[in-house]
């Protein structure tokens, strides 16, 4: 499995006044440390933003960014994705991964059967939660805890997934 070139560090949200700041959602540990990557681009490439000023608004931030001078211009970019090389981030700690890393992993059960794959992580406030998208059936959201997640296998491109047993029992015809 390849790894991404680029991490998305955070989304670009609606225009907070009128002078050209932004909602800016951050997926760092650190909210602020998009302060310090230098030029943060869309996935594509093709636009560069530098993260002039940041403070912390609830569960965001607002941010002035270079070449955003006005409200028509911050809407305008309201929704784009911004992202940094891979190599201006640390090294995960052990048991640490970064969340560009499990998307695309298989997830299997304690026994190897395979379950799905893992498309997205959530943090909707309350701790992550992992998406995996079986074979056939709906998308299963699950907490990713060290109870549901108990390893990940980069290397071997797996995570193991323990299903609560109210998930597990959903397909019996009984």
């Amino acid at each position: 499995m390849t790894r991404d070139t680029h991490i998305c560090v955070a989304k670009i949200g609606a225009a907070h006044g009128v002078r050209g700041e932004v909602k800016l959602w951050p997926f760092t540990q650190d909210p602020l440390a998009v302060l310090h990557y230098g030029p943060l681009s869309t996935k594509d490439g093709a636009r560069q933003f530098d993260v002039l000023r940041a403070r912390v608004a609830k569960d965001h931030l607002v941010a002035t960014l270079s070449g955003i001078a006005n409200r028509d211009d911050a809407a305008r970019v309201n929704g784009l994705e911004l992202y940094i090389p891979r190599e201006a981030l640390p090294a995960p700690e052990a048991d640490e991964y970064y969340h560009a890393d499990l998307i695309g992993l298989s997830a299997i059960d304690a026994q190897g059967a395979a379950i799905g794959t893992i498309v997205a992580i959530h943090n909707f406030g309350a701790g992550d939660i992992v998406e995996i998208a079986p074979a056939r059936g709906p998308t299963l959201l699950l907490p990713f805890t060290n109870a549901v997640v108990p390893s990940v296998d980069l290397a071997k491109g797996h995570a193991v997934i323990e299903l609560p047993a109210e998930v597990e029992g959903e397909d019996d015809p009984s």
